[in-house]
Parts: structure tokens; sequence; C-alpha cells
């Protein structure tokens, strides 16, 4: 057996039992093949970051479930591919919508089509309670998800501004979105 191989499935059994330099190595061994890969397929840097994290942390959360008789990178490919098909079907369900010639004239018929004084007391509700559950976290946390999703910084722009690898970066994100997670559905 290769030393890599070796390496690789020690880190393996490392990170089934919840060792996060185990699942750091892993992450860090196996990105770029898998951000490739996606970025073959997609030819969109934004949408091949987005898969590539949320495969990692669903290949974490499903690492138990992991069969040693294939490849993990075969394993990691083959959750991309899915979480690729999932976003697939997300664009394409938001994007094509039939429109019979009904549903054409009651569009002429619309008046208003912005939000009404309750529409946008919902959504600053939903923002105050989310910032509320963003509050809950780390400081660290709490930057990482600001810097992403409300600054919309790339993670390069983010391990410059913060001075980290940008593999600690990519990591420190997908914690905070799970403990993010974990704290919105109450666990």
């Amino acid at each position: 057996m290769e030393v890599n191989s070796v390496l690789i499935q020690k880190n393996i059994e490392k990170a089934k039992k919840g060792d996060q330099v185990a699942f750091t190595f892993l992450l860090d061994f196996f990105w770029n093949e898998v951000y490739g890969f996606m970025l073959k397929r997609t030819e969109n840097e934004t949408d091949t970051e987005d898969i590539v994290i949320e495969t990692f942390a669903k290949a974490f959360d499903k690492i138990a479930t992991y069969n040693p008789e294939y490849g993990f990178n075969t394993w990691l490919i083959a959750i991309a591919k899915n979480v690729h098909i999932d976003l697939l079907r997300k664009k394409k369900s938001s994007l094509f919508i039939e429109i019979n010639d009904e549903d054409d004239r009651q569009a002429y018929n619309v008046a208003d089509d912005s939000n009404s004084a309750e529409d946008e007391l919902i959504i600053e509700q939903n923002l105050a309670q989310l910032l509320q559950y963003i509050k809950q976290l780390k400081p660290a946390y709490q930057e990482v998800i600001q810097m992403r999703y409300f600054q919309e910084m790339t993670y390069q722009e983010m391990a410059e501004q913060i001075d980290e690898p940008l593999s600690n970066i990519k990591i420190k994100l997908l914690r905070a979105k799970k403990l993010l997670a974990e704290i919105i559905i109450g666990k």
C-alpha cells in the first residue's frame, strides 16, 4: 500500500471519531481534485466553491458510511455530482415556470409587485432572527459568515483580510454553517 493511501486511511478513521485535524487533512488533500472536477462541469467558480464546500460538509456528516473498498476521492466525487445535480434542479425549478394564457392575463392585471408593508415586516423579522442566531456563534465564526454572506467576499478575499490560509477559511466557514444550522433547528 502506498504511503499516501495509508495516511489517508488513518485520517479517515480519525475523522470517523470526530478528529478535526483529520477533517482538515482530508479537506486539504482532496480539495483541489474535487474542485478541479467540478469546475470542469460547472465552468463557474462561485458555484464550484459552493458545491465543493457542501460536498465536504455532507462527506464529513456521513463519513461513518464511507466504504473503504472504494477510493475516498471517488466517494467525494460521487457526493459532489449529487450536490451539483441538486443545484441544477433548484436553478431549473426557479428559472423555468410554465405560463399559460390565463396566468399571462393575470400577470398583466397585477397592479404592483413590490412587497407589501406586511411582507417587508416579515422579511425584517426573519433577518433580525437570523442575526440573533449568528450572534450565538463564536466571534471567528460570526466574522466568516458576515464576510461571505453579507459582504459577499470570495474565499480568497476572506483569507487575505483575516490573514489566514485559504484552507482554514474554508473549514471555518464549513463549521460556522454547520453550527448555525444546529442553532436554527434547535439542537
